[in-house]
């Protein structure tokens, strides 16, 4: 599978973003998230498709534009179904079943049927969870950026605080991608962004 182009993404982005500030927000966000990918590979430990996780970081919220009103407030209460909204646009654009999984597998530390089930979540039920390495690295890289208002990095730390409140195993889950990925470097992206790290 030949991945789409940074210029072919940007431009699916274009497509669906509702207005500007969604698609600075969104769009940025995914950014973010290659960029810290990126630091991340050479960690990894073993052979990845580096293209294929730059598509999946670029296109991974995609769906959240199916979530932002016209007034550009994001649907909070609905917002765990980006992942499959993202999904299904990436399948109906005529996207492999690889590239659209970055999108429904990347939300949390992934969310099982169990979890599905057990939470009432708004989700058919099925499991939600990074398989590949290209996924799993994807899922980890984005959780050290929050597209929150305003937006921020978040270290590993502050990470695994948060995430404990899902649970042990949301927690070990996130312990073994700390430990096959390594932690990234943020302070650099943080200035950059003008995003605060916590």
């Amino acid at each position: 599978m030949q991945p789409p182009s940074p210029a072919e993404i940007r431009s699916l982005h274009e497509k669906y973003a509702p207005g500007s500030d969604a698609f600075d927000l969104v769009f940025t966000h995914c950014e973010i998230v290659w960029s810290i990918a990126e630091k991340l590979i050479a960690t990894a430990g073993r052979d990845l498709d580096a293209d294929l996780v730059r598509a999946g970081c670029l296109l991974h919220d995609i769906g959240v534009y199916r979530l932002i009103d016209e007034t550009g407030r994001i649907d909070e209460a609905n917002y765990l179904r980006h992942g499959l909204l993202g999904h299904e646009i990436l399948a109906a654009e005529g996207f492999p079943e690889a590239l659209c999984r970055f999108c429904s597998c990347h939300t949390g530390v992934g969310l099982t049927k169990h979890d599905v089930e057990s939470q009432g979540l708004p989700l058919p039920v099925a499991d939600y969870v990074a398989v590949t390495v290209e996924e799993r690295l994807v899922m980890y890289a984005d959780k050290f950026h929050s597209k929150s208002d305003p937006p921020k990095f978040l270290s590993a730390d502050s990470y695994a605080r948060y995430v404990a409140r899902f649970g042990r195993d949301k927690v070990s889950a996130f312990a073994r991608l700390r430990a096959e990925f390594g932690e990234p470097d943020l302070t650099g992206l943080a200035a950059a962004h003008q995003h605060a790290l916590v």
